[in-house]
């Protein structure tokens, strides 16, 4: 799913989350063992004449309305703010060459009619008791509260663990780095945990989205989890990929998670280098941290081209682009080496 078609998909998750007046029609619906297929406008849908027989109703949305027209063996078309109910009763005439996945009447007839007016439909289910909804090409069954609940709980755990990997395997980088002692594979386990916990993030991320205020708590310690760990990752790829940072971010967000758990991987495609091999960063991790600008770091780095001619350097050495400031710079640089010799993280 391209980034502007999972944020319109979002969006419409926030719409039947929890308590939500749409959510809670579905509810009812559910417990009353009733089926339905609501369907949001689109002008596609008026265009190719996908709909047919039924009746105009036009009239505000509330959950009672909604739940009532419901009852009825034909769908209820919205307008797409949720403002109004169009129509009720309506049979919906999708091409039946699209392709679907599903077996029932009703949700064959919103998984095609979501492909082809590319807009939302939810299909709720009277015999199995489950609803789905559609969007474009995207299909996904709507859970519950206490079932989003213990998916989160579980993702969240596994999200401390690996931001407790990552901060072990970063502070090792850092301290190999101020010996000359890192290794391809170094690296690579930092990348590693980076991803896998922004992987994890973008899953659960979606959580939230469909459980809406019930999910505020975990919400919070979510957030504090992923804190920082892109821009951790990103300046461990700047200061060790061979290829430009958004080119190996690309790459690593179209690995699997198998595909992440093979450090050799992620050693071809970001380092173009054998894990056992020596390697040293180009500085801009470690630079970051002192009182420099930017345009100071990409000279310094230019000029010493990597990290361990910049902890050799004097005074002298950083005059040409620091000046008067050299001096002040050199010292920030020995005591920040003194602390992460210590087994300070850095991030």
């Amino acid at each position: 799913m391209t980034e502007e078609k999972e944020k319109k998909f979002i969006e419409y998750l926030k719409i039947v989350s929890p308590g939500s007046p749409l959510r809670n029609v579905i509810n009812d619906l559910a417990r009353s063992n009733l089926g339905a297929m609501i369907v949001f406008d689109s002008p596609t849908l008026r265009t190719q004449n996908l709909t047919d027989g039924g009746f105009k109703i036009n009239c505000r949305f509330t959950p009672q309305k909604l739940f009532e027209l419901c009852k009825m063996d034909g769908a209820i078309i919205l307008s797409q703010d949720l403002k109004r109910i169009l129509y009720a009763n309506v049979l919906m005439t999708p091409e039946t060459s699209i392709n679907t996945s599903e077996t029932g009447t009703r949700h064959k007839a919103a998984e095609r009619v979501a492909k082809q007016a590319n807009t939302f439909v939810i299909a709720v289910s009277e015999r199995k008791n489950k609803t789905t909804i559609y969007h474009d090409h995207t299909k996904y069954f709507i859970k519950s509260s206490d079932e989003l609940l213990r998916d989160t709980n579980t993702a969240i755990t596994i999200l401390e663990k690996q931001t407790e990997n990552l901060k072990e395997c970063s502070t090792n980088l850092n301290i190999l780095e101020m010996s000359e002692l890192v290794s391809v594979s170094d690296v690579c386990k930092v990348i590693q945990r980076a991803e896998m916990i922004l992987k994890i993030s973008k899953s659960v991320k979606r959580n939230f989205t469909e459980l809406g205020n019930e999910g505020n708590i975990l919400n919070m310690r979510y957030k504090e989890l992923i804190r920082g760990v892109e821009k951790a990752e990103e300046e461990v790829l700047r200061d060790y990929a061979t290829l430009p940072l958004k080119k190996s971010k690309n790459l690593l967000a179209n690995i699997t998670f198998e595909g992440l758990l093979d450090l050799e991987s992620i050693a071809r495609l970001t380092l173009e280098e054998n894990l056992e091999e020596n390697i040293s960063p180009k500085g801009f991790r470690f630079l970051a941290h002192l009182n420099i600008t930017k345009k100071e770091i990409s000279l310094l780095v230019q000029q010493f081209q990597n990290l361990n001619n910049i902890l050799k350097s004097d005074s002298r050495d950083l005059e040409k682009i620091l000046k008067n400031r050299a001096s002040s710079i050199n010292e920030e640089i020995t005591n920040l080496r003194e602390q992460i010799l210590s087994g300070k993280v850095i991030y």
